[in-house]
C-alpha cells in the first residue's frame, strides 16, 4: 500500500481576531495531520499552535474603504508572493480566515492555480455587498460559516455553505469572576467598567477619546469604581488618568466586568459569552461611513443584535459615539437591578444559545479532510 504524502496546508489570517481563530484551526490540523506542512500568514497565536509563519500579519489590518488604501502596497506585495506560491504548487489546500477584501483575491488566485480553497468565517457580504456573494462563492471550494443566519443568506442565493458554529464557543480558559478579579486586583464589592477600544490603530485613534471621557464621567459620578481598558502593547492611550490599561489577555476583563463599552466586532460576542451587558460603538473615516450607509442591507451593525435578530444592545455609531450619549447608555447597565440590564442579559442568553455547540474547529478540519481526499 502506497502511503499518502503529508498534506501541505496554508492557513491565512490578516488580523488579531483571525490569528485567534486560526490558532484553533492549526491546533486541530496538527492533531489530525501530525506530519503536515502547515505554513501561514498569521501572528503569534498561530505560531504557538504549530504553524510556520511564512508571512507575518503585523501591519496589515485595516477596516473601511478609505483606511484600506493606506495598506494597499503591502497587500499587493503579499498577493504577488502568494500567487507565486500557488503557481509553484506549494500547497494542497488553502484555508482562509475572515479578512474578506484581501482573502477573496487570494482565493481567486489559488483556484486559478488549481489549489483547493476552504474559506472559514465568511465575509459579511450580507451586510453591504450581497451582489458580490456569487463572485466570492465561485472562488472557494467549501465555505464554513459561523453565524446561523449566514447559511440562510447564502442558501437563498443558491450557494452551498456549512454552518460549523462559532469558534469562540470552543475557547477554553475562561476564569471565574472571583479568579479574574483576584488576578486584576479588584475587590469583590467594586463595580468595574470594561473598555474595549479595539486592536487596530485606527480603531483606537477614533474611539479612545470618547471612550475615555465617558468612563471618566461615570467614575466621577460614582457609577463605577474601576475602569479597566483592554489595551494592546503598541496601542496609544493618551491621558488615561484613573483608567487602568491592561495589556494581557482581555478574557480576564470580560470575566471581571459588570458592564462594557466595546467596539463593534467579535468583541461583542466575547462579551455576550461572558454575560457582560454592553454598549457597542464604532467610528470610521467619514467617507467610509457615507459609503457604508449607501450600501448597507442590515438594520444592525453589532453581531450580538444580528445573531439575536433584534436589538439587544444599544449601538452608537459614527457621530452618535460621543461622550454624553455613551454615558447615558452605560449608566443603567452598571446597576444589575435596572430593568434595562435585566432585559439585556436575557437577550445575551439567547445569543449564546444561537452561537451553536462547541466543536467549530473540528468541523472545519472535517471539511479540510474532504478537500484533501482523506
Amino acid at each position: 500500500m502506497i502511503a499518502r504524502p503529508s498534506p501541505r496546508i496554508f492557513v491565512s489570517a490578516g488580523e488579531p481576531s483571525g490569528d485567534l481563530h486560526g490558532a484553533g484551526v492549526v491546533a486541530a490540523l496538527r492533531q489530525r495531520y501530525p506530519d503536515a506542512v502547515i505554513e501561514a500568514l498569521g501572528g503569534p497565536r498561530m505560531a504557538a499552535a504549530g504553524a510556520r509563519i511564512r508571512y507575518p500579519m503585523e501591519g496589515l489590518a485595516a477596516f473601511g474603504l478609505v483606511e484600506v488604501v493606506t495598506k494597499l502596497g503591502a497587500h499587493l506585495r503579499l498577493l504577488r508572493a502568494l500567487r507565486a506560491d500557488f503557481r509553484a504548487g506549494r500547497y494542497d489546500l488553502v484555508i482562509l480566515i475572515d479578512y474578506p477584501g484581501f482573502h477573496v483575491r487570494v482565493a481567486e488566485a489559488a483556484r486559478r492555480a488549481g489549489t483547493k480553497v476552504l474559506y472559514y468565517i465568511a465575509p459579511q457580504l450580507w451586510a453591504w455587498r450581497p451582489g458580490r456573494a456569487r463572485r466570492f462563492a465561485s472562488a472557494v471550494d467549501r465555505l464554513a460559516v459561523v453565524l446561523p443566519f449566514e447559511q440562510r443568506f447564502f442558501g437563498e442565493l443558491g450557494l452551498r455553505s456549512d454552518y460549523v458554529g462559532h469558534p469562540l464557543v470552543d475557547r477554553t480558559g475562561w476564569p471565574t469572576r472571583a479568579a479574574a478579579r483576584a488576578r486584576l486586583g479588584v475587590r469583590p464589592e467594586e463595580r468595574v467598567l470594561g473598555i474595549f477600544p479595539g486592536s487596530r490603530s485606527q480603531e483606537i485613534r477614533r474611539l479612545w477619546a470618547p471612550f475615555r471621557d465617558a468612563a471618566r464621567r461615570l467614575l466621577e459620578a460614582g457609577r463605577c469604581d474601576r475602569v479597566l481598558v483592554a489595551g494592546t502593547p503598541g496601542g496609544g492611550y493618551p491621558d488615561p488618568g484613573p483608567l487602568e490599561i491592561v495589556t494581557e489577555d482581555p478574557i480576564s476583563i470580560f470575566a471581571a466586568a459588570d458592564a462594557a463599552l466595546a467596539k463593534s466586532g467579535t468583541t461583542t460576542l466575547e462579551a455576550a459569552l461572558a454575560d457582560v451587558p454592553m454598549v457597542v460603538a464604532y467610528k470610521v473615516h467619514p467617507l467610509t461611513w457615507h459609503m457604508f450607509q449607501r450600501l448597507r442591507t442590515v438594520r444592525w451593525v453589532s453581531l450580538v443584535n444580528l445573531v439575536a435578530e433584534r436589538e439587544v444592545v444599544p449601538e452608537l455609531l459614527q457621530d452618535a459615539a460621543e461622550t454624553e450619549r455613551l454615558v447615558e447608555a452605560l449608566r443603567p447597565l452598571l446597576d444589575p437591578r435596572d430593568p434595562r440590564t435585566i432585559a439585556q442579559r436575557e437577550g445575551l442568553a439567547l445569543v449564546r444559545t444561537r452561537l451553536g455547540d462547541p466543536g467549530a474547529t473540528t468541523r472545519v478540519v472535517a471539511l479540510a479532510d474532504e478537500l484533501l481526499g482523506a
